[in-house]
């Protein structure tokens, strides 16, 4: 591998607990790439997809880091961290070096278990409402909004990465009923997945009202799929490194 894939430009490290998924609660250390594919109009982390920031490290400074953390669980997330190609060998080293890698991404690249570590792939299909709106004044010409919405859904890649990496989790951002139908439609396309699989997580970067989100438990329990809140904003808000 080129020296120049050694490395992967990253936003943000740091120490907290993982605040979503099937390890919600766990003590985790995030390593969140900084570039992303797509342009989602409600995303939480801008820094890391509409105005990238941060420098490339190298492999083994976040190693380095992860290992100083104590932290049994690495988050590998982004932004979207599978365009990296270093992604790779950063993960088969925290393997290595007897972590759980959780692997945080969007669906629309696969890779191989052959060279990606992987203990749980979480991953995040976007739905119709993550498309930009037109007169988002972050994309005047609206050249995201057509890009994000021919990128977003790579069925292909997502049925790749279930059958690839059999301990998975698809979590999908619901604004309201109506996103119902196009998850449905979705799972019918793909394979590999049990109800217990589907997590359903409400949009926003505060934590619920209290009964705003009945009707969405109810469709949960209806179909055996997950809800799952955001523990990290109940702790901290919407605050950058938690």
């Amino acid at each position: 591998m080129p020296a120049a894939a050694l490395s992967i430009p990253i936003s943000e490290t740091f120490l907290s607990v993982q605040g979503e998924g099937k390890r919600t609660g766990m003590p985790s250390f995030f390593i969140r790439a900084s570039g992303c594919n797509l342009r989602c109009g409600w995303c939480d982390t801008p820094y890391a997809s509409w105005n990238p920031d941060g420098a490339p490290q190298t492999i083994d400074s976040l190693l380095a880091a992860a290992l100083a953390s104590n932290a049994p669980d690495i988050v590998i997330t982004g932004g979207e961290p599978m365009l990296f190609d270093a992604i790779e060998p950063l993960s088969q080293s925290l393997r290595a070096a007897g972590k759980t890698i959780t692997i945080e991404t969007a669906g629309t690249i696969a890779r191989p278990a052959a060279t990606l570590a992987c203990d749980l792939m979480s991953i995040s299909p976007k739905l119709a409402n993550s498309t930009p709106l037109l007169g988002d004044p972050r994309d005047p010409s609206a050249h995201w909004r057509t890009r994000h919405e021919q990128l977003r859904l790579n069925l292909p890649a997502l049925q790749s990465l279930l059958t690839s990496f059999p301990t998975h989790q698809l979590k999908f951002v619901v604004t309201s009923p109506a996103d119902l139908p196009e998850i449905e439609s979705l799972l019918t396309s793909l394979t590999g997945w049990q109800p217990q699989d589907i997590l359903l997580m409400p949009e926003g970067v505060t934590v619920p009202a209290p009964g705003s989100q009945d009707w969405l438990i109810t469709e949960c329990c209806r179909r055996g799929w997950r809800y799952c809140p955001r523990l990290h904003i109940a702790l901290f808000g919407n605050t950058r490194g938690t």
